[in-house]
């Protein structure tokens, strides 16, 4: 199966042992991720707050080069796959947003017709591979795992995707099928402050506290998610969390291809792992 890869800014960069775990795990599978030539940023969600038609516009541009290739593309990070999916929506939704925007593009002799579909790895994971290949592809059993699956408040919103909005099961029942325990987690969708981290601190801080907090709580030894910020926030932050509310937090927070990649075989330097900030987690049961 072939799908183009849209790596975004983050995984090309701060986020880069997110990118390798990705195509490390597709690679095991027999998936072919073909790199989006000439990509630029999403927008992310900055653009969309300033100007929406120039956010649209520089989203839509990934859209059109993608739709020369005539496949699904993969967008790993929360971000990059909430914009593009939201750009598609609007464009198909409302035309007079779709005629401008292709207007804009023409002008780099460019135009989008609609026809792509934006997916997250998680998704394809799932419903074009299926957990029994994945099961089959195992090296390692997860046994020893205990697991606070933690989706983020963007790849399951805000309209219905591939996984329920308020209780997604996807990564619960992925790692639960190669031997992990999943961890009561009513966090799992609760939002890491984002980028308030840059503006307000203390209210993004205190949203990560309960992030880490409830999955201490309730016995997880390790944090997975599917999002780079979610990620950055939860780990880079638990030293300033500790400081300002005397605690004690030390818990890896893993990307969900990272522990995908340790069940496969891959070691901690091939998934990015031995980046962490905190100590990441083993598994030694081979199957």
């Amino acid at each position: 199966m072939d799908y183009t890869y849209y790596p975004g800014c983050s995984l090309e960069s701060a986020h880069k042992s997110y990118g390798d775990s990705v195509k490390r795990v597709f690679s095991h599978l027999g998936c072919n991720l073909i790199e989006l030539e000439d990509w630029n940023c999403c927008g992310a969600t900055m653009y969309m707050s300033v100007k929406e038609t120039v956010g649209f516009a520089i989203s839509a541009r990934n859209l059109a080069l993608a739709e020369k290739h005539n496949r699904d593309v993969v967008a790993p990070c929360s971000a990059c796959f909430t914009v593009l999916s939201k750009t598609n929506r609007y464009l198909k939704e409302l035309p007079d947003l779709h005629q401008k925007i292709n207007e804009c593009l023409a002008e780099s002799g460019l135009s989008y017709n609609l026809s792509v579909k934006i997916r997250h790895p998680l998704d394809v994971l799932i419903n074009d591979i299926g957990i029994d290949k994945i099961k089959e592809k195992a090296v390692y059993s997860l046994k020893g795992l205990k697991i606070a699956n933690y989706y983020g408040c963007q790849i399951v919103r805000p309209e219905r995707g591939f996984d329920d909005r308020e209780e997604p099961m996807t990564m619960d029942n992925l790692f639960a099928a190669l031997g992990a325990e999943n961890v009561y987690y009513p966090m799992k969708v609760k939002c890491c402050g984002g980028m308030l981290m840059t503006t307000y601190e203390d209210v993004a801080l205190k949203l990560s506290k309960g992030i880490i907090e409830t999955a201490v709580e309730n016995g997880a030894n390790c944090i997975v998610t599917t999002c780079p910020l979610c990620q950055m926030n939860v780990e880079a932050y638990q030293d300033v969390i500790n400081k300002t509310y005397n605690t004690n937090f030390n818990i890896p927070v893993l990307f969900f291809t990272q522990v995908l990649g340790l069940a496969f075989g891959y070691n901690d330097k091939e998934l990015g792992i031995d980046t962490l900030l905190t100590e990441g987690v083993k598994v030694t049961e081979k199957l």
